[in-house]
């Protein structure tokens, strides 16, 4: 159990520094009002979960400890939900509401596509 734990935790701790780096390099390219660096990260996220569940049902190549520690720890630490959820207030907050629709839409409809795009990405090759 704390070894499971410990791999969770570890894959958590790249994931957020992965966020944290790939949030500064998109925003520091695209310094606008709209929260793009946290809807590129979360769709990134989506769509890296849905290989690695794609990937793991086809082939027994990584253990269930591997398995958990790039789905739970990496996957888990680099999305950003709560992230996108506290934007989604501020943008409320702020009355963008045309912003607010547009990332909420595309959060939740291309995160399902990204998810999608992987799954079938892996399916395809083999």
């Amino acid at each position: 159990m704390y070894k499971l734990a410990l791999l969770v935790g570890l894959g958590g701790f790249l994931g957020t520094i992965a966020r944290f780096l790939s949030h500064q390099l998109v925003v520091r390219f695209y310094p606008v009002i709209f929260p793009i660096g946290t809807l590129a990260i979360n769709l990134t996220g989506c769509f890296l979960i849905g290989v690695c569940y794609s990937w793991f049902e086809k082939s027994q190549v990584l253990s269930p400890e591997w398995r958990l520690f790039l789905t739970t720890g990496f996957c888990g630490g680099f999305t950003t939900f709560s992230a996108f959820t506290f934007e989604s207030l501020l943008l409320m907050q702020h009355r963008e509401y045309f912003y607010l629709s547009i990332y909420v839409a595309v959060s939740v409809l291309g995160g399902i596509a990204a998810t999608y795009l992987g799954i079938w990405l892996i399916r395809a090759i083999g």
